[in-house]
């Protein structure tokens, strides 16, 4: 599979870097302790503690790899280049549901960043697809599976 472009803010960059380095220098030691406490209870054959350990070392090892791979693809978004003319990824972008007449604002990131509780929205995503490269006051349409939304962009920032 080839490896694609990674978008990430410095913030970004710093929260996955943090979360590597911990999983790398705690994680490890907790579940090769775990391992070692389940081995000390003979058998492996039937030893439930055992197999838990190594499908928890399985999953630490794949997000460390993940995370490893991430940073290696990472393009830093720069804050200088950022534009407030259009939506672009790391801009944050103020829209009015125009049905609901409710305002929301959302920070387009990529999508090893994406958080929707945080109002992080992926530029993949469909929200996010459909504002990039739009301007201030463009009413913009997406399709999500419940129809169709229309939002106007009433600001665009850094």
């Amino acid at each position: 599979m080839a490896e694609k472009d990674v978008f990430l803010t410095v913030e970004g960059l710093k929260k996955l870097e943090k979360e590597l380095d911990k999983l790398k220098t705690v994680k490890r030691k907790e579940v090769a302790e775990k391992i070692k406490q389940a081995l000390a209870f003979g058998d492996i054959s039937e030893n439930s503690e055992y197999d838990q350990a190594k499908n928890e070392q399985a999953q630490l090892e794949e997000r460390i790899a993940k995370l490893e791979m991430i940073l290696r693809n990472a393009k830093l978004i720069d804050d200088e280049d950022i534009s407030t003319d259009v939506v672009s990824i790391g801009s944050k972008v103020v829209v009015k549901d125009l049905e609901y007449n409710e305002e929301m604002e959302y920070t387009i990131v990529g999508s090893a960043e994406a958080n929707p509780y945080e109002g992080k929205i992926s530029n993949e995503s469909p929200v996010g697809k459909a504002l990039l490269g739009k301007k201030k006051e463009e009413i913009v349409e997406v399709r999500v599976p419940d129809g169709l939304i229309k939002y106007q962009i009433l600001s665009i920032t850094r």
